[in-house]
This record gives C-alpha cells, sequence and structure tokens, in this order.
C-alpha cells in the first residue's frame, strides 16, 4: 500500500455521477486486484455532482482506505471527460488507468493494461470482448467507430470502451492542452509515440442506468469529428460543388425543355421534392458549420472545466476548495 506523501506507481482514476448502487460492489472487487499487484498505487474518485448518495459511499470509503483513496467532489455535472481531466491534473503516479464505476469494465482486467505498459507502449487502448450492450448500441457504435476512422484516421477499435492506460508523459500533455471539449482517448492516442489495444471481457452493467443516452453519444461524435479533422466541411464543400453542377446542367435541361415544348405545370411538384432534398443538404451544411462555430465561441470564452467543491487527499493538510481549472 501507498504511503503518505509517496509517489504511487499506479494512478487508477475513476468519474463517478450517481453510482450508489454500484459502488459497493467496486469497492470490494478492485481494492484486492491493486493489492495482488504488489505495487504502490493510489485510486481517485471523483463525483460529478451526484445526487443520490455516491458522495456518502466514497466518503466512507475514503475513511476506511485513507492512505490510497483521494476524492474530488466536483460542484456540478460537467461531464465525464472534464471529470477525468479533474482526476489528472492530481493523480501522481507513473502510469494511469481510467476505469468506469459501473463495472462494465471488470477491474480484474487492470494487470493485463499494465503488463503492456511495463512493456514499453505509452497508450493502451481496449477492445471489448464481447459486448453486452443493447443491439443499437452495438451497431450505432461500430457505425460511429468506422465513420470516426474514415474522418480523423484515429485508429481505436472501441471508442467507447473508456478502459484504458496512460503514460505520465502522455497525460501530461493532454492537461497541457487547452481545448474546452475534446475526446481523452484520441487526443492520448495523437500524443503517443507507441500505441497498442488489448482485447478485454465486458460485463452487463452491475446496477443502475446507463449515463451515454443516443442524443449524447451522437454528441459526443459530433465533438470527436469536428475536434480533430476538418474533412466534413472539405466533404460538404464537394458535395456542394457536385449539386452546383447539377443544377446548373438540369436548369439548362429546364430552360432548354420549355423553349421547345413550352410552359410545362406536370413537372411543378418534381421540382419541389428537389428544392426539399436541396434545402435538406444546406441546412445540414449549416449545422454542421455551426458545430465548428460552436467550438470556437466555447474556446474564446475560456470557462472552467469545473470547480471543485472539496478534495479528501490524506497528503493535503486540509481538504481543498473553491478551486477550478
Amino acid at each position: 500500500m501507498t504511503k503518505n506523501h509517496e509517489l504511487p506507481e499506479v494512478s487508477i482514476v475513476i468519474p463517478v455521477y450517481n453510482e450508489e448502487a454500484v459502488l459497493p460492489l467496486l469497492f470490494e472487487r478492485l481494492y484486492p486486484v491493486l493489492e495482488a499487484l504488489k505495487r504502490s498505487y493510489e485510486v481517485i474518485f471523483i463525483d460529478d455532482g451526484s445526487r443520490d448518495h455516491s458522495a456518502a459511499l466514497l466518503r466512507r470509503q475514503f475513511q476506511v482506505f485513507p492512505n490510497t483513496t483521494r476524492v474530488i467532489f466536483l460542484r456540478t455535472n460537467v461531464g465525464q471527460h472534464s471529470a477525468l481531466i479533474a482526476g489528472f491534473e492530481r493523480a501522481r503516479g507513473s502510469s494511469i488507468i481510467t476505469l468506469d464505476s459501473d463495472l462494465q469494465n471488470p477491474p480484474e482486467e487492470i494487470p493485463a493494461l499494465l503488463n503492456q505498459m511495463y512493456k514499453g507502449h505509452d497508450y493502451v487502448g481496449t477492445i471489448r470482448r464481447k459486448r453486452n450492450d443493447s443491439w443499437w448500441r452495438h451497431w450505432a457504435s461500430k457505425a460511429m467507430n468506422w465513420l470516426r476512422e474514415k474522418i480523423t484516421h484515429i485508429h481505436i477499435t472501441d471508442q467507447g470502451c473508456m478502459m484504458r492506460g496512460y503514460d505520465r508523459d502522455i497525460i501530461d500533455a493532454v492537461l497541457a492542452t487547452t481545448e474546452t471539449n475534446t475526446f481523452i482517448p484520441a487526443l492520448a492516442y495523437l500524443y503517443a509515440g507507441n500505441p497498442t489495444e488489448i482485447v478485454i471481457d465486458h460485463e452487463e452493467r452491475a446496477a443502475g442506468e446507463s449515463k451515454y443516452s443516443l442524443i449524447k453519444l451522437i454528441h459526443l461524435n459530433f465533438d470527436l469529428m469536428t475536434g480533430f479533422s476538418t474533412a466534413p466541411l472539405q466533404l460538404f464543400s464537394l458535395i456542394g460543388m457536385a449539386i452546383s453542377l447539377l443544377s446548373l446542367i438540369f436548369v439548362m435541361y429546364m430552360g432548354l425543355r420549355r423553349l421547345m415544348l413550352g410552359p410545362e405545370a406536370e413537372g411543378v411538384f418534381t421540382l419541389f421534392a428537389i428544392l426539399f432534398f436541396l434545402l435538406g443538404i444546406l441546412l445540414f451544411g449549416v449545422g454542421l458549420l455551426g458545430e465548428y462555430v460552436g467550438r470556437i465561441y466555447s474556446q474564446t470564452r475560456s470557462r472552467p472545466r469545473y470547480l471543485i467543491q472539496a478534495v479528501l487527499d490524506n497528503n493535503e493538510e486540509k481538504p481543498a476548495s473553491n478551486k477550478n481549472s
């Protein structure tokens, strides 16, 4: 176990949001795995503005394991990735593992990730061996993964699995990035010099409900694509050029037809259909452009990613409060 003020070798960073039903089982399974490593470690829980009894359970766990447990309480819910950033800023280990709190990522897989890191890999991604999700989440994830890889050239086989390993240098590079909205695994992949992926088990959620709805997944993938590539804008420009050329040809055809056959009323509905199609593409383009402009707007406001309400840390003289980043 890690002694006070001694830098741990391994940091486990776990964001928590309304997980009171699963936290006791997580504690029961996680700590024996870490003790078996025979390496110094710390566990950093980030309470992301939970509204249930998660905060009380985390406080109790800190009291039981004060030398190896640290808890960060955020004032409001800021989302998984911002919560992870809060944990990264306090992680002290040379190897950092991120883990979901819902036990879909088994803690027993932590040694497998660390083994890859000890072999020299500075980023270890994971692929779920057999996904225990609903069919629509499974196929939506596969479609989003394919689209993201084509647009960004970031090779992450399973972007939905948050259990990953990062070298200290990679995390320092992520923290040095000032983007307000980002996808941490993709950003870390860009910085990694020797990345790898391994296959791990995947379990059904032990209790509670998923915090990622279909809308949130779509929003996340829009963030990912617009944050790491301008390919969508370039693609839309090519589509616009192609449609403009086809429209010009069509207008010339309709003009010649009118000169040769005179005015016709039968083709009005066809013209309306074509018009609505073109308007749909135009609105999609405006929305796509809005995503990029929105990112610029968010960045220029320079608002803090999160606000810390309190920190439970046995290595500090007293809990920190009212901090932001």
